[in-house]
């Protein structure tokens, strides 16, 4: 594992570097065979399946879903119960709190991150998809042109 704080991208291009520096060849690296294996597999459907299941990443890629939901209304929830729960957590010098604050904070990040990547991986099918679709136009529009 490659340890970067400059994001996903320059890993890949760490793992790129480093498999060329070695005299490797990128196609035998996991990333390549799977960017390879999806689109291989949205080039074998016809132009109006691949064209529903881009409206349906669309779909993905801009709904709000669950987690941002329960991000932004748990605090608000928390608030209406702040007499209650602080009565219950900080009742006799007990610990709760701690748990409990570590607790929401976890389930916080980890909602989040999991939203951030959802979205990612759902742009990174629709790019696959629209350039699928982009060539399959091109290609159409050369063959009408020349008669």
């Amino acid at each position: 594992m490659i340890f970067s704080t400059k994001g996903d991208a320059h890993k890949v291009f760490l793992r790129l570097k480093r498999t060329v520096q070695n005299g490797e060849t990128i196609k035998n690296m996991k990333e390549y065979q799977e960017i390879e294996e999806i689109q291989t597999l949205y080039q074998s459907l016809d132009t109006n399946t691949l064209q529903l299941i881009h409206y349906r990443i669309i779909k993905e890629y801009n709904g709000s879903g669950m987690i941002p939901i329960l991000v932004s209304s748990a605090p608000w929830l928390l608030l209406l119960f702040s007499k209650q729960l602080s009565t219950y957590l900080f009742h006799e010098g007990k610990w709760l709190w701690a748990g409990f604050c570590i607790v929401y904070i976890l389930a916080l990040a980890v909602s989040v991150i999991m939203h951030f990547r959802e979205k990612a991986w759902a742009a990174f099918h629709m790019e696959i998809i629209q350039d699928i679709l982009k060539e399959r136009e091109n290609a159409n529009a050369k063959g009408q042109s020349n008669p």
